[in-house]
């Protein structure tokens, strides 16, 4: 190595390792994405009660205009997992008090339905669903829609005074995996303050046990109370006041809030800190939004919408922009402001159509053996064809054509086609249509569907078949 390249080297290598210096102390400075860095609090703890009622069973809550009034409570333990959707584990313990007329030996029972449930509810907040995700306006009211599955225990008693047997009758169910219970509600909740939410909500249980109302263990249990309401699911209904205290040490919760107030909140600090920082040092003279230091447009239209490189945007590529275009999405050419000149579209006549629908409904028509005479079973097509040849009007001219087999002679089948062809026509003439626009024409066996069928006996019977037909044509 030469004595230059080692001076070289020498005064290089400070600068190098200094650059690096300065380089790794430059960074910024970064916090990593855990529980410390959230903006908004996500748990809170419910508690509430009101009343509850045994609704869709054989012993009801409401029997004979009065309303047997019980109760429940309950504690759930929530979590916000987005500003629109969230989870809560529930405890709820209750009693509903139900009566029910089983008939005129028995008379009138009454009971009870003591019960203890978990539940895990999904929590929809339908109002931020329905917000704009960037919409800052506060609001203190939401409406909620829950629903969840849970485990449920209960005790029973049923009293009938007036018949004989195991009376009372008790019910024990324990809380296992034979317990299920399905759950749906919804609730308007009430932002008291930032620790704390009011909510009324009201939740339908559906035990899928019929003794849930204390009935009986089956629908054959002596007397009968299983069989006084035609449902295998007992169910109740829950109306509740209930309070939630939010926890965290952030002034708001997620449920209240959408997710970029955060964004928010720090744009502004921004803002503020760099509030006479110039980022347009030359302007927007096009007023576009985009500065004309990066601006590759300088004259957009006022009122086009651009690209971030201040270029009007054109979505159908046709060169015209969206602005002036009136067929935005549709390619067309300048002269005819960005649509496509309009060409007459290909459609089948009317009459061709109709011969067509007509067709479907001559096909396998049946008659008599060796007669003329239309079976019974083929009326309905005829009527539908005849509907269809009555809309064309009076000008279209058709001809109905009998064709046979190439069984028997010349002369019989064309006598016999043209007479099937005669048949149907009168019957088409009865059913409204006009005589003036049919025509019969028999051309027996000289027009075979299948013409390699000649004679019969070179075909299987199902092609012999098709050509013995009668079908319309256009005149």
């Amino acid at each position: 190595m030469t004595m230059k390249k080692k001076l070289f080297l020498f005064f290089l290598l400070p600068v190098l390792g200094l650059a690096q210096t300065n380089d790794y102390e430059s960074k910024p400075e970064t916090q990593p994405f855990n529980n410390k860095s959230r903006l908004f609090k996500d748990w809170s703890v419910s508690v509430g009660g009101g009343a509850a009622f045994m609704t869709h069973a054989d012993l009801t809550s409401f029997y004979d205009g009065k309303i047997n009034w019980g109760w429940n409570g309950y504690v759930s333990l929530d979590k916000q997992i987005t500003h629109t959707f969230g989870l809560s584990l529930m405890y709820t313990r209750g009693q509903t008090n139900q009566k029910a007329y089983l008939n005129d030996a028995a008379g009138v029972g009454h009971g009870y339905t003591k019960f203890n449930q978990v539940a895990l509810l999904g929590d929809v907040n339908f109002s931020n669903l329905m917000r704009r995700v960037d919409n800052r306006s506060k609001f203190r009211w939401a409406l909620h829609g829950y629903a969840g599955i849970g485990l449920t225990s209960y005790k029973t008693f049923l009293q009938d005074n007036n018949v004989l047997g195991k009376w009372p009758l008790y019910i024990d169910q324990k809380m296992d995996f034979g317990s299920f219970t399905y759950i749906g509600g919804v609730g308007l909740k009430y932002n008291i303050s930032r620790l704390l939410d009011i909510e009324l909500r009201t939740l339908y249980l559906m035990s899928g046990d019929e003794e849930f109302d204390g009935g009986g263990w089956t629908r054959n249990a002596y007397p009968g109370y299983n069989l006084i309401n035609d449902t295998y699911s007992d169910n109740a209904w829950l109306v509740n006041l209930g309070l939630s205290f939010k926890l965290g040490k952030h002034p708001d919760h997620l449920r209240w809030v959408d997710p970029l107030q955060g964004a928010y909140a720090k744009a502004e600090i921004l803002e503020e800190q760099f509030k006479d920082f110039k980022v347009c040092e030359k302007g927007d003279q096009d007023n576009d939004g985009v500065c004309d230091d990066w601006d590759r447009q300088l004259d957009t239209p006022a009122g086009a919408r651009v690209d971030g490189a201040g270029v009007a945007l054109d979505t159908d590529l046709d060169g015209v922009i969206d602005l002036n275009d009136k067929c935005v999405t549709v390619p067309g050419p300048i002269q005819n402001n960005g649509c496509p000149l309009e060409t007459k579209a290909q459609v089948l006549p009317v009459k061709e159509v109709a011969i067509d629908e007509i067709n479907k409904y001559f096909n396998g028509i049946e008659f008599e053996l060796n007669k003329d005479v239309i079976r019974t079973k083929s009326f309905s097509d005829l009527d539908n064809a005849a509907e269809i040849i009555k809309t064309l009007g009076g000008d279209s001219k058709f001809i109905v054509v009998g064709a046979t087999d190439s069984r028997g002679s010349s002369a019989y089948n064309k006598k016999l086609s043209q007479a099937r062809a005669n048949a149907v026509l009168n019957y088409l003439v009865n059913k409204g249509v006009s005589a003036s626009v049919l025509t019969a024409e028999g051309r027996g066996k000289e027009d075979l569907k299948y013409t390699e069928c000649d004679p019969a006996t070179k075909c299987p019977e199902w092609k012999n078949e098709a050509n013995r037909r009668v079908y319309f044509v256009a005149k």
